[in-house]
């Protein structure tokens, strides 16, 4: 394959990616192979314990989740194939401000990621529900490249210096957004939703992936599918039959607190609702879903439901099923699925 010029950090996120396969599968220090020292993985997986306590929401097996995601995706092969496309001007010292998000761990690594490459000078705001991941990785990343250290610096006061900015929050804090950074060059993303189209035929292994693109991270990301498209007639139950995998949601104290609370809005205003106990199935015209909650609706025009979807796609992050994405890769974006659809590679090579 044909070289890539004037990309930095490669190398470094490719070590990356090869030690987190290493630090998902064991449970203490494989050797050297990893790539660090036996102290160095105690401290991965202290850390990855200590982020999963802050923040409930953030399991164990959440976090390994998105670290699996980042194994897979930091290869040489899957590197190259997403950065041969462009092309990179030489370094500059310019500065990016990055305000994370912190309903996903390590929701803003991939802005991060795409900086390092262009060599790019970083200033990171981190969420407070997500303040231990990215300095790990980070930290991770040094080990194999120390000049990481000095692109890379956390922000917890004013952020200063910059000459561009990426931002990621709801619609409420864009306005915010707009207000102190508008005037700079910049991406602002907003609440988005995913939605999935069932086929009348879908297989039941089908179904069992779809409940991942559900519930594999509670329904807290704009890559979390909460909304249904259903043909008329379809069966709900089947839907239920192969969701029941996620089973151990009625062990997890704040997602049954939002799915306690749902239930009993719903009984009280008397709306019709499907439940198995963790799930609620509700008949709503939104595509938006509160966590716990699933929304649905009946078709019975693919070409009338493509026009209806597509004067909503300032709202999809990413549609599953039927014209879409295949069932079980929602929550597997690949390095060149940005947030939004908005190229932030190419965005950061013309600043």
């Amino acid at each position: 394959m044909e070289k890539i010029k004037n990309v930095y950090q490669k190398e470094s996120l490719i070590q990356l990616g090869s030690f987190l396969n290493y630090g998902v599968q064991f449970s203490s220090w494989p050797g050297y192979k990893c790539g660090i020292s036996e102290n160095e993985f105690k401290y991965f997986k202290s850390t990855i314990k200590k982020a999963s306590r802050e923040n409930l929401w953030f399991s164990e097996e959440m976090i390994n989740n998105s670290l699996i995601n980042w194994a897979n995706n930091l290869t040489e092969n899957n590197l190259n194939q997403w950065l041969i496309k462009y092309k990179f001007p030489s370094k500059n010292n310019k500065n990016v401000l990055i305000i994370c998000a912190g309903n996903l761990p390590l929701v803003g690594l991939h802005d991060v990621i795409c900086c390092l490459l262009l060599g790019l000078n970083v200033q990171l705001k981190l969420s407070k529900n997500d303040n231990i991941l990215l300095p790990l990785i980070i930290k991770l990343l040094s080990l194999f490249e120390s000049d990481i250290n000095k692109q890379v610096v956390f922000v917890k006061d004013k952020p200063m210096g910059y000459d561009t900015v990426i931002a990621t929050g709801s619609d409420n804090s864009n306005r915010y957004f707009d207000y102190y950074f508008g005037d700079y060059p910049h991406i602002f993303r907003k609440n988005r939703t995913s939605v999935a189209v069932l086929e009348n035929d879908i297989k039941d292994d089908q179904l069992l992936n779809l409940s991942h693109d559900i519930l594999q991270y509670y329904g807290l990301g704009c890559r979390s599918v909460t909304k249904l498209y259903l043909p008329e007639n379809f069966n709900i139950n089947r839907i239920y039959e192969n969701i029941f995998v996620y089973k151990e949601l009625t062990n997890h104290n704040k997602y049954m607190n939002n799915y306690d609370y749902n239930r009993s809005i719903f009984l009280l205003e008397k709306k019709l609702f499907f439940d198995n106990g963790f799930l609620i199935l509700k008949e709503d015209e939104n595509l938006f879903s509160p966590i716990s909650v699933l929304n649905f609706e009946y078709f019975s025009n693919l070409k009338d439901l493509e026009l209806e979807l597509d004067s909503l796609s300032n709202q999809i992050q990413c549609r599953v099923g039927v014209g879409g994405i295949s069932y079980g890769n929602a929550q597997k974006p690949k390095l060149w699925d940005y947030a939004d659809g908005v190229d932030t590679i190419d965005f950061l090579t013309k600043i």
